[in-house]
């Protein structure tokens, strides 16, 4: 792997720690370890992560705790694959609803690991490239709107304030770092929904017609979010930081 990329294991086994960090070294992939959320926040803030591979059953808060608090996080972005010793459907889907990338169920062998950390990488890496604005620009403006990136909602041009779910605001987060450029849904469900989440396929459609009545736009005629038929979608809109707007 030419990049690099680092990699965050949170484990509360030491074991497992040590081994996936041997081995991730042993592979060209810069690997962190964390026990818990706490361990996993600060490893966050010290420096940029590339993906964080998440086990279920911690103690404290879960993977899925720890999961929904990272989507709706600064690193909503950043993919997680998940690491399970439960065998229960009902776990995997739960994660890949709430945006979990990939999902892996323990024991597994690490050659398998590092196949699926690539792929969703892969995945992450071929999306289009942003328009310039960096991810922590904290307000973006774009046709009638802004959205405050720090208080996570839309604001008019009259500053009323429109608050946003989790799943729309990543949404809208997502389409504003890649305007004008087609994005389809295997690119949408890889960042929004997971590595297994064709059968989910529909809920993208649903995500987009939520946003697209938060924004007042007609889908017959649409003003921001435009369907491109068998391809996906693309934010018509240019898109600035707020300060540039103003200007």
């Amino acid at each position: 792997m030419e990049r690099n990329d680092r990699i965050l294991v949170v484990d509360d086994d030491p074991d497992i720690r040590a081994l996936l960090a041997e081995y991730l070294g042993g592979q060209g992939l810069r690997a962190d370890c964390a026990a818990d959320g706490r361990q996993m926040r600060a490893t966050l803030r010290a420096a940029p992560v590339d993906l964080v591979v998440l086990d279920l059953m911690l103690p404290g808060e879960d993977g899925l705790s720890l999961l929904r608090w990272l989507r709706d996080s600064e690193w909503a972005h950043v993919p997680v694959l998940m690491l399970t010793a439960r065998g229960d459907n009902v776990d995997r889907i739960i994660g890949l609803e709430m945006g979990a990338d990939d999902y892996l169920p323990k024991p597994f062998e690490p050659r398998e690991l590092v196949a699926r950390i690539r792929a969703v990488l892969r995945r992450t890496h071929a999306l289009p490239t942003s328009a310039g604005l960096d991810d922590d620009t904290p307000c973006l403006a774009f046709g009638a709107w802004r959205l405050d990136t720090v208080a996570r909602h839309l604001v008019d041009a009259r500053g009323a304030v429109t608050p946003l779910s989790g799943a729309e605001y990543a949404l809208l987060r997502f389409l504003l770092r890649h305007p004008q450029r087609i994005v389809n849904r295997d690119q949408l469900l890889a960042q929004l929904a997971g590595r297994d989440a064709e059968v989910y396929d529909r809920s993208i459609d649903l995500r987009v017609s939520r946003l697209r009545r938060r924004l007042g736009d007609d889908a017959r005629e649409p003003a921001y979010i435009k369907t491109v038929r068998n391809e996906g979608y693309v934010f018509c809109m240019a898109v600035t930081s707020c300060a540039q707007a103003a200007r």
